[in-house]
């Protein structure tokens, strides 16, 4: 376990910042008078979040290799952390919507229906916690290895 304290340690810094993001997201209005604008202003998170991975993986380079890493010890830092942070993810969702924000899914509900986007059925099916936590988990997943792949060919250090 000792061998992945810096992985744990950035997975919990990505969880608390994914949830720093959506209680600001709510703050500002984005899953209430402004939902329409959700879509946009939400993958802004991206910033932070390949910042936490190049951070990360400097942090392992320098606690761990010693200042020299590979591109594949990189990437399995990387990936390790995605894995957390997938493992985190049912949890991350049920706090962000039913703590964070309780309201967002009958808001997109809402929204989508008035606007055009989907029937209420639709709505529905896809706007709840099951299918947000899949969405979260698999997006995760991707995001994160793809992620992965770029920032540790950048942090590398052999």
């Amino acid at each position: 376990m000792h061998k992945y304290r810096i992985e744990i340690k950035w997975a919990l810094i990505f969880v608390a910042m994914t949830l720093v993001w959506v209680g600001l997201e709510r703050a500002v209005g984005l899953h209430g008078p402004h939902i329409d604008r959700h879509v946009v202003f939400t993958n802004f998170i991206a910033l932070p979040a390949v910042a936490i991975y190049v951070l990360a993986l400097i942090d392992k380079r320098r606690h761990y290799y010693s200042g020299r890493m590979t591109y594949r010890q990189g990437f399995l830092t990387g990936a390790v952390i995605t894995g957390i942070i997938v493992f985190l993810s049912p949890l991350t969702q049920w706090l962000v919507q039913r703590v964070i924000s309780p309201d967002y899914f009958p808001n997109m509900i809402a929204y989508a229906v008035e606007a055009g986007h989907a029937s209420r059925v639709d709505a529905e099916a896809n706007f709840q916690l099951g299918s947000y936590i899949l969405q979260a988990a698999v997006g995760s997943l991707v995001l994160g290895l793809m992620t992965t792949a770029v920032v540790a060919w950048f942090t590398r250090r052999p």
